[in-house]
């Protein structure tokens, strides 16, 4: 006997793959209906084996009210003086290499003084720095392979820059001009490059984490030997996307790679307002069952180490790990925030000049002989007039053309998309002198051809 809701379902899909779906759910339906157990129809014969789940704690007589014991430590070998304190520990990468990763911090740093300022003369609307955070990026992104997928917040510039983005992509994303891969759909910082798996950066907070656990459960449904990786600060790690994200994964055993940046500061809420107890490492281990890492994010072997152990993890046993690295944002928030209202120059300070990620890796190299002041004054004016020519060069682009605004949504567009399309042209072409259309990629053809 087929059910009304089958019936239902099936005659009012109008297309093939609507129909498909109705129909593999009423071919389910009438298994459901033939097999009945005590009066019950289900989906399943085995709905009414009664599993008993294995309890992980034990029953006490102890009227007990528990509280926080032990904080986990944070994992770091290698100082501020650039001494490894753990020989072993030492990822003892070549000099070419250490000098690739240097070279990605230091040029990171000066991109994003260079690109700051410009946004202060009004050349880009918006940047958001990455000072104090760079071993962060370079880190974590050197311990991925180019097959795992990367979803990022909005301050990991340096993990696209490790796989390969340009100073000229990013810059011409901030331009929005006709090379940015994103063709000027998305404000300045929200970079995205399908070719090398990283996944387009989007505003609102935390929306990344569940897609990330959906990425990786992909990845695990097809049986492949890579993970996702997603980085948050610990401001979105109070946003309610979190805890869902880290129950789909811990209970989906998804091969992902939680990464929490804890820079203190969510734009102006310091860490201390944001939770209280074991900070974000602490939810990982007795909230969701998930192996977790805290790390010094301002040790870029520590961080490597930490990265590289995650990943081996989350591919051989199918699990997710949570990381939280310790840092501090040296920055403002964003060109849109002025950090002076609610900290102290001395806090900044102390991290900047006490603590700074990148004097941390020179002197590990001034310790091995690989580096010098000329080298240092040689790479700062490269990377400078590298993001110098190619400000000058994205600012010469075109603008996307208009018509890309109904593009990449639908294979083909629907009737009301074209219908809006129509109705812009039309309003362009009655109004051409309210707009800089000039600026805009075949903005005459597109005018006369629609």
């Amino acid at each position: 006997m087929i059910s009304q809701t089958s019936r239902v379902l099936l005659n009012l899909s109008k297309n093939n793959g609507l129909k498909r779906v109705a129909s593999n759910y009423l071919n389910r339906s009438v298994v459901s209906t033939s097999s009945k157990t005590n009066g019950i129809r289900s989906f399943s014969s085995k709905v009414n084996e009664i599993k008993e789940e294995k309890e992980n704690f034990q029953y006490t007589n102890n009227l007990e009210v528990q509280e926080l014991k032990h904080y986990i430590p944070c994992y770091t070998i290698m100082n501020q003086e650039g001494i490894v304190q753990s020989p072993e520990q030492d990822p003892n990468f070549s000099k070419e290499e250490v000098v690739k990763m240097y070279s990605t911090m230091v040029t990171l740093s000066v991109m994003d003084s260079v690109l700051y300022d410009v946004q202060r003369q009004g050349r880009i609307s918006f940047y958001m720095t990455s000072f104090g955070e760079e071993a962060i990026h370079v880190g974590s992104a050197a311990a991925l392979e180019m097959s795992d997928t990367i979803f990022a917040q909005y301050r990991e510039t340096g993990v696209f820059m490790w796989r390969g983005f340009t100073i000229a992509d990013i810059i011409n994303q901030c331009c929005t001009n006709e090379h940015d891969l994103g063709k000027g759909r998305q404000m300045p910082m929200h970079f995205g490059s399908k070719k090398i798996n990283l996944q387009t950066i989007s505003s609102p907070l935390t929306t990344q984490l569940p897609q990330a656990v959906g990425s990786s459960y992909a990845q695990k449904l097809a049986g492949e030997k890579s993970c996702t990786i997603v980085y948050f600060g610990e401001g979105a790690a109070s946003e309610g996307d979190f805890h869902a994200a880290m129950n789909f994964a811990s209970a989906l055993s998804t091969p992902t790679i939680f990464f929490c940046r804890n820079n203190k500061w969510a734009i102006s809420t310091p860490s201390k307002e944001q939770y209280k107890g074991d900070g974000i490492a602490g939810r990982g281990p007795n909230g969701y069952g998930m192996k977790t890492i805290r790390v010094d994010g301002n040790d870029i072997w520590a961080v490597y180490n930490a990265t590289k152990l995650a990943r081996k993890i989350t591919v051989e046993e199918q699990r997710p790990v949570l990381i939280e690295a310790m840092t501090y944002r040296v920055g403002h928030h964003s060109t849109s925030d002025d950090s002076s209202r609610y900290r102290t120059v001395e806090e900044i300070n102390h991290w900047k000049e006490g603590k700074n990620p990148i004097t941390r890796l020179r002197n590990y190299m001034d310790r091995k002989g690989w580096w010098s002041d000329a080298q240092e004054k040689e790479l700062i004016t490269e990377a400078r007039q590298t993001v110098r020519d190619s400000l000058v060069v994205a600012e010469k682009q075109f603008k996307p053309s208009i018509s890309e605004i109904f593009t990449d949504v639908y294979h083909t567009p629907t009737p009301n998309l074209i219908e809006q399309q129509q109705e812009l042209l039309e309003h362009l072409r009655l109004y051409p002198d309210e707009y800089p259309l000039n600026q805009y990629l075949d903005s005459d053809k597109i005018l006369k051809n629609n």
